[in-house]
Order: C-alpha cells, then sequence, then structure tokens
C-alpha cells in the first residue's frame, strides 16, 4: 500500500532474483572456507566449521556443484542487461573517475555499470573452468581415472582460477558497500528514483519511459466509450 508523499521508488531486482543471487553468494563463501584449508595450512582450522578435514573434503565438491547451478541460472538472468555497450568502454576509460566520486563526468550507465559488467564475465569465465578442474582431481568419484599429469594440470588450474574468483567476489563486496544504497537494492529489491537517476541514468529514462506509458494505457482504459449506434432495420 503507498502512502502519500512517499516515493515508492523503482523495482531493480524481483524477488527470485534477490535469492538466487543470495544463494550463489552464500554458496560461493561456503566454497572460499571449505577450499582454503587445501590451498595453504595456514587455513587449515576452517575445516573445523564443516566438521573436520575429511568431511571438508566431502563436502566442498557438493557445494560447486550447487553452486554452478544456481549460478548458471542467475547468469542467464543477467545476459541481456550484461551485453558490453560503447559508453560502457568509455566508463572504463574514465575508471579514474569513478574511483574519486566525480560521476558528473561519467557516461550514461544502463541497470549495470561496466564494473558489474566485467565481474559477470570473469565469473563466467572462471566457474566452469572451476567445476571442470574440480571434477579433474575430485576424489573418490573421478580423480583416479584421470592421468597423473591431468590432475596436477587441474590442481593448478583450480588453484589460480579460484583465486582470481576470490579477488573479484572481495572487489563486488566492496564496490556493493562503497556505492551507497546498492547493497541495500539486492536485499529490499527497490531504490529511489533519485539513486537510480544518479548512479544509472539510461535505465533510469527506460523505467520512466515505462511507468509513463503505464499511465497512458490506464487513462485510455479509464474512458467512457461512446455507445455504439444501432443501424436501422
Amino acid at each position: 500500500m503507498s502512502h502519500p508523499g512517499r516515493e515508492e521508488g523503482l523495482l531493480r531486482y524481483g524477488g527470485w532474483t534477490r535469492l538466487n543471487h543470495w544463494l550463489v553468494a552464500i554458496s560461493f563463501v561456503l566454497l572460499v572456507l571449505s577450499g582454503l584449508p587445501f590451498f595453504h595450512p595456514f587455513f587449515w582450522s576452517l575445516t573445523a566449521l564443516f566438521g573436520g578435514p575429511t568431511m571438508t573434503r566431502i563436502v566442498h565438491p557438493f557445494i560447486g556443484v550447487f553452486m554452478t547451478l544456481v549460478f548458471f541460472i542467475m547468469a542467464i538472468a543477467f545476459f541481456k542487461e550484461s551485453l558490453v555497450k560503447r559508453h560502457d568502454i568509455q566508463w572504463l576509460k574514465q575508471i579514474r573517475d569513478v574511483l574519486t566520486n566525480r560521476d558528473e563526468r561519467l557516461p550514461p550507465v544502463g541497470k549495470n555499470n561496466a564494473g558489474q559488467k566485467m565481474v559477470y564475465w570473469i565469473m563466467l569465465l572462471c566457474v566452469p573452468l572451476l567445476l571442470v578442474s574440480g571434477i579433474v582431481i575430485w576424489q573418490p568419484y573421478f580423480a583416479d581415472a584421470m592421468p597423473i599429469t591431468i590432475r596436477r594440470l587441474g590442481a593448478l588450474t583450480h588453484a589460480y582460477v579460484a583465486f582470481l574468483a576470490i579477488i573479484t567476489l572481495i572487489i563486488h563486496i566492496y564496490s556493493g558497500i562503497w556505492v551507497k544504497g546498492s547493497f541495500q537494492a539486492m536485499i529490499r529489491g527497490r531504490v529511489s528514483k533519485a539513486w537510480a537517476k544518479h548512479h544509472h541514468d539510461l535505465w533510469y529514462e527506460e523505467e520512466m519511459a515505462k511507468e509513463r506509458r503505464s499511465r497512458e494505457i490506464r487513462r485510455e482504459s479509464r474512458k467512457p466509450h461512446p455507445p455504439q449506434s444501432r443501424g436501422t432495420e
């Protein structure tokens, strides 16, 4: 129910989109926590979170399969709005203005800015590589059937790609906190029109155009229709 004087804002992320996003995020964090102990002994104490080293080694790949499934559902939903446009290239060229909060100098931005699109494409590269390399070293199901050279290559690939994905995730989280309102948008789903106009002006204009069309359709539907004349018999 709307209240007078209160801005309803714009719907940025629907309920299913937010649920999908948080399933990916939570499963990825669990993968990091369960994978780091096998990357370096410094993180070995993290295995206690999963019931010990043996259980950690067992659950890690299953979490990975789940994360891959929910990630690709999200990737399909976000594909169209993650396509790189000409203004995205210009946005990247002006990354110094982005980092120094000189937003007035930046080119127009759609629903996702170039930084968000980079996260999308990097993760779209990383997740399949993590899945394939993870299967290669997954014991006891697949690893024993692989040549030792392939297993070593799989282990190296898994480690390096995981490192890239973790760095990307850290940057993504930092950006969501740094740009005030972004984190809340993925929790509540809605943003103010002022926020949308400031950070994603092209998307704001698209949404405003949709609202105008909706109002016009409603006005037309409320107009009384003239009675139809009956022909003479």
